[in-house]
């Protein structure tokens, strides 16, 4: 038994089929088939139930898979720490961050951070929060730019910063002769929200019901995949929205009839942090990284650690 074998056995039943895994795997179908065979023998089990249609692990299969990706995890954390011993700035650097952040933040501080970290290569991976945390439990990524508090005890987090919300209606909406947006503004409008999944939308509701909440409904209507599509059907007068302080860009909002205002209201606002594993062993790189993002972050948001 190797740990390639134990690639071969994922492969398997990520993709429930012999060719479609040999082809992620980078060999030939009877090699990685003969490999998992020889596996069956030392281990005395059957892995996998085979038939012309489907390839499914057994139940005993399903352990031994589950067993294979912790053992495969171990290992890659012995190479990190060999790495990181030698240099926890290079290499590939897996960072995610969420839809809502990382059109906009990241272009601010990936010139900067190539310039003062060249032998870092940064790779970007966009998610939803759920997705992002459970990479970085599965050693998938090395860190994360999310907007919520990191639930697991294995996780820690640098804060960054402290981003306003911004009311957004369509230009000719008639809140445009109101001088403030308050609250009764938000709770009286029609929400367009993002899709369930996407934090920002849990975010922006618990924001319009405030402390009382909603006495009658939540006046949520459509839901979109994407912030920009949100933002587009407002400007068609379909409804109101909130979005973070760092999309309030003039140059992303031409041409899309909306009219973007600050709310007068206490806690109208998302906190931004950098999320790692406890033990990861390229903690100077992360710090470097949280760093490099409050070094670059404009006035509309408010820092919520000391540069260092």
């Amino acid at each position: 038994m190797n740990l390639r074998d134990l690639h071969y056995l994922i492969a398997v039943n990520e993709q429930r089929h012999f060719g479609k895994a040999a082809e992620s795997c980078f060999v030939s179908q009877p090699t990685l088939s003969g490999q998992l065979k020889k596996l069956e023998q030392e281990l005395g089990v059957a892995l996998f139930e085979r038939n012309h249609r489907q390839v499914v692990p057994t139940r005993v299969g399903e352990t031994i898979i589950a067993q294979a990706r912790r053992v495969l995890q171990e290992s890659e954390k012995l190479q990190e720490l060999a790495q990181a011993a030698r240099d926890p700035f290079s290499g590939p650097f897996r960072l995610g961050a969420i839809h809502t952040i990382s059109p906009w933040l990241v272009p601010l501080f990936l010139g900067e951070l190539r310039q003062s970290v060249p032998q870092m290569e940064l790779r970007l991976i966009e998610d939803i929060t759920t997705n992002l945390l459970q990479q970085l439990l599965d050693h998938q990524l090395d860190a994360a730019v999310i907007a919520t508090k990191e639930p697991h005890p294995e996780l820690e987090s640098l804060p960054l910063y402290q981003e306003p919300f911004w009311f957004a209606h369509a230009t000719d909406h008639p809140y445009r002769d109101d001088s403030l947006i308050e609250q009764r503004h938000l709770q009286s409008s029609e929400l367009l929200l993002l899709a369930d999944g996407h934090c920002l939308a849990d975010q922006v509701l618990e924001v319009c019901r405030g402390k009382r909440g909603l006495s009658n409904r939540d006046p949520v209507g459509l839901r979109a995949a994407n912030l920009e599509t949100v933002v587009r059907l407002v400007g068609q007068g379909f409804g109101c929205t909130l979005i973070p302080a760092l999309a309030v860009q003039p140059i992303w909002l031409a041409g899309m009839n909306v009219t973007v205002r600050p709310i007068e209201m206490a806690g109208a606002c998302r906190r931004v942090a950098l999320i790692y594993r406890r033990s990861s062993p390229r903690g100077r790189a992360i710090e470097a990284i949280a760093n490099q993002i409050r070094h670059v972050v404009p006035e509309s948001v408010e820092l919520l650690s000391p540069i260092c």
